[in-house]
């Protein structure tokens, strides 16, 4: 019996991709062929594609932009392989299709906790989506406390362009120094399942954000469906 294992079709689609930007072929800057170019060029369904593209997008090597397409970044540094899918959903950009919700609600328990704030507390939940073409690929909740939100327009039903964590510090002048995150696999909530188009387990990542005194600035939690993502860390071992 043979002991070799082909990897799936989305890694064979990924390594082709990184191939031609380390030879060169794709330059740093250069827009990729669209996701129905390589379906026919790489003889792949679209969702393997799509897939190929995310992981690619998470792992540094493109860069995606919605409308517009997958941009080369180049080969990434070690440290830059880590996914940090908490900072990832802190500094995207935001478009008028990918915001669901923006609203003043009480904290729920699990937020209060997160935010250290009594329960029912009135905090500001924005809720989006991220897409890969037709596909939804993330559903983000980001709850922000009433003191942090005031003076920004966190509580504005308008997309934030450049995103949460750029628009934080340009208005309020406030520092991100770390975030927490907590992954598991779970069930998505009804509202996601909603978004998602499924009731199958996502990858739930719960984040706090922090400054450098160590105050949370805003908590988030993220609905990753497991067909899509994949989490990848690289450390040293000593």
């Amino acid at each position: 019996m043979s002991m070799d294992f082909a990897p799936p079709k989305y890694a064979q689609v990924m390594q082709a991709i990184q191939e031609r930007i380390e030879s060169g072929e794709y330059a740093p800057g250069d827009i990729l062929p669209s996701e129905t170019q390589l379906v026919r060029e790489l003889g792949v369904g679209r969702t393997t594609v799509v897939r190929a593209l995310q992981t690619l997008a998470m792992q540094g090597w493109i860069e995606r932009e919605h409308g517009r397409g997958s941009f080369v970044k180049g080969r990434p540094e070690r440290e830059a392989e880590t996914v940090r899918p908490g900072l990832g959903a802190a500094e995207q950009g935001e478009s008028a299709d990918s915001l669901v919700e923006v609203a003043r609600v009480p904290a729920p328990r699990h937020v209060a906790k997160l935010l250290g704030v009594a329960e029912r507390t009135p905090v500001i939940v924005r809720k989006r989506v991220a897409r890969q073409t037709d596909l939804v690929s993330a559903v983000e909740t980001v709850w922000v406390p009433l003191e942090i939100a005031l003076g920004t327009d966190l509580d504005k039903a308008e997309p934030l362009r450049g995103g949460i964590r750029k628009h934080l510090q340009a208005v309020k002048h406030v520092r991100f120094d770390r975030i927490t995150e907590r992954l598991s696999a779970r069930k998505p909530t009804k509202d996601e399942a909603e978004l998602l188009g499924s009731s199958n387990p996502v990858l739930g990542v719960t984040a706090t954000v922090h400054d450098p005194a160590g105050n949370v600035l805003l908590a988030m939690s993220l609905a990753l469906p497991g067909s899509l993502h994949e989490l990848e860390d690289v450390y040293k071992v000593r």
